[in-house]
């Protein structure tokens, strides 16, 4: 599992560096005005619409329902249902996309209130309506991935989305160069996000992956009328961090620029997040499905172990780092072109907010693929709604009296109470398994999390605020460079890990391809 999982996280890795990359040219362009506000927003449903789909949440669903037809009725039975799934899926997104483009304005004005009345309104629902092709692109993108990772072929669904941020970078650039007109630019930018689904979808699509879900048809039959019950509420609970999101942007649209600040802060925390939750929709998901499914207690105990040591592993390092560094960081990556020394601020007071709720975000991560492996998706459903509300009235309170600051916390608040309600659900209806190892290693992981933190802390006073841009990166670069070798050395010293494991783990060759044709 663990070499399974570091070539997902890779490419998760790298698209989320391509993804700041976009993101940093996208402030410079578009700053952080009404224009930036109308097209975030509008963005916003395109990263729920990701999640939802092509990064790893249909797995939730379609790994579990692929696998055990395949187990019982064989590999060509799988494949027929595989079939139905992709055809119906295909015809079932286009038609949502027709409806949803003649009812954007209303959409729009249900995600963003505080538009209403004014010019970003129209902007926003412009900018929406030129994305709109991504959806109907994404649904045969998000069943040719979960086909493919079914099968133990994690590499070419990790890499894809790549193509998403290339393409938007690509496009950046030249308006960049060109100085064009933010609106124009605004355009340009939904026009590409529209296009890029075919870019995802052309390198997906291969004779080799072609035969994985053959024949196809549209088929609304029982069977897919139960898989669509089960998947729907998987899928929108697996992507809970954006429906907070979008929940403190319903607030936050009344606000001038509070959803470009709350948009960028979150960009960051998107980060440790993709790489352990993407990871863990994508590997985790099968291998407790094959441990449930055989009933190996020892073989769920040790999935479920070691996706809380990478969880915790990851998310607290990654959480007391952005909550230190967050102004220097947000500077180094954001503060160009239209991006001002106010936004900057604006943006790294949301970040260490938004920071504190990333464990829970990780931890529900790792405790909602519980629940898929036995085919229950209605409890992740319900946690995340449990979240959303709580966001919602949180941000309505908070919101008034702290700013932007105070939805940022309603979000984290939101986030834990979903990881909470998962927690207390999951220990009275079948109990977490832990085994002795993640007991032991679990405190010892906080504690070095703990010390790192600390002496990032005390370190954030060498570099003058005022330096020169160069230095202000030489000295973050070594901050980031200097906790991490302080984290991972500590892990050693206190036996979490070691080099030797780390190196075995790669070294250890990769389970059989399920399925897989010459």
């Amino acid at each position: 599992m663990i070499r399974s999982f570091l070539t997902v996280s890779t490419g998760t890795l790298t698209s989320r560096l391509l993804g700041f990359a976009r993101d940093s040219m996208m402030a410079a362009l578009l700053g952080t005005g009404a224009v930036a506000d109308a097209f975030l927003a509008a963005f916003q449903l395109v990263n729920v619409v990701r999640r939802l789909l092509s990064e790893g949440a249909l797995n939730a669903a379609l790994i579990p329902a692929w696998l055990r037809v395949r187990d019982r009725d064989g590999e060509q039975a799988a494949s027929a249902f595989a079939g139905r799934v992709l055809g119906t899926v295909s015809v079932a997104l286009l038609a949502i996309s027709i409806v949803v483009a003649v009812l954007m304005p209303l959409i729009v004005t249900i995600i963003a209130p505080g538009f209403l009345g004014s010019h970003t309104r129209d902007l926003a629902i412009e900018n929406a309506r030129l994305m709109l092709p991504y959806l109907a692109f994404a649904g045969p993108v998000t069943v040719l991935m979960g086909l493919l990772n079914a099968q133990g072929r994690f590499a070419l669904t990790a890499f894809s989305p790549l193509l998403f941020n290339i393409a938007l970078i690509a496009v950046i650039a030249m308006l960049l160069a060109w100085h064009a007109d933010a609106t124009f630019a605004a355009w340009m930018l939904a026009a590409t996000v529209g296009a890029a689904g075919l870019l995802q979808l052309m390198m997906l699509l291969s004779r080799r992956s072609g035969r994985l879900a053959t024949p196809l048809r549209v088929s609304f039959d029982k069977e897919m009328r139960g898989f669509f019950a089960k998947a729907v509420p998987g899928m929108i609970a697996s992507s809970g961090p954006q429906w907070l999101m979008v929940a403190g942007a319903i607030i936050a649209s009344a606000t001038p620029s509070a959803v470009s600040w709350l948009y960028f802060a979150n960009r960051l925390i998107e980060l440790p997040l993709g790489i352990v939750g993407v990871a863990m929709g994508t590997v985790l998901v099968p291998e407790l499905t094959r441990a449930v499914t055989s009933g190996d207690r020892d073989a769920v105990a040790h999935a479920e172990s070691r996706a809380l040591e990478l969880a915790a592993g990851l998310a607290l390092p990654a959480t007391l780092g952005l909550i230190v560094l967050a102004e220097p960081i947000v500077r180094m990556l954001f503060e160009h072109g239209a991006f001002g020394a106010d936004d900057s601020a604006a943006t790294a007071h949301a970040l260490m907010w938004l920071a504190l709720g990333l464990p829970a975000h990780v931890l529900i991560k790792a405790l909602s693929p519980a629940f898929y492996a036995r085919s229950d998706t209605m409890t992740p459903l319900l946690a995340t709604a449990k979240g959303f509300v709580v966001a919602v009235a949180l941000a309505v309170l908070l919101g008034h009296f702290y700013g932007t600051g105070g939805i940022a916390a309603s979000i984290a608040a939101g986030a834990w109470s979903s990881a909470l309600a998962l927690l207390r659900k999951g220990n009275s209806e079948f109990g977490f398994s832990v085994d002795a190892a993640a007991r032991k290693r679990l405190p010892r992981i906080v504690l070095a999390a703990a010390v790192m933190g600390a002496l990032l802390w005390l370190s954030t006073g060498l570099s003058p605020a005022d330096s020169h841009g160069l230095i202000r990166f030489i000295a973050l670069g070594l901050q980031i460079a200097a906790g991490i070798a302080v984290y991972s050395g500590l892990l050693q010293i206190l036996g979490v890990t070691s080099l030797r494991e780390a190196v075995d783990a790669l070294r250890r060759p990769a389970e059989p391809e399920l399925g897989a044709q010459d």
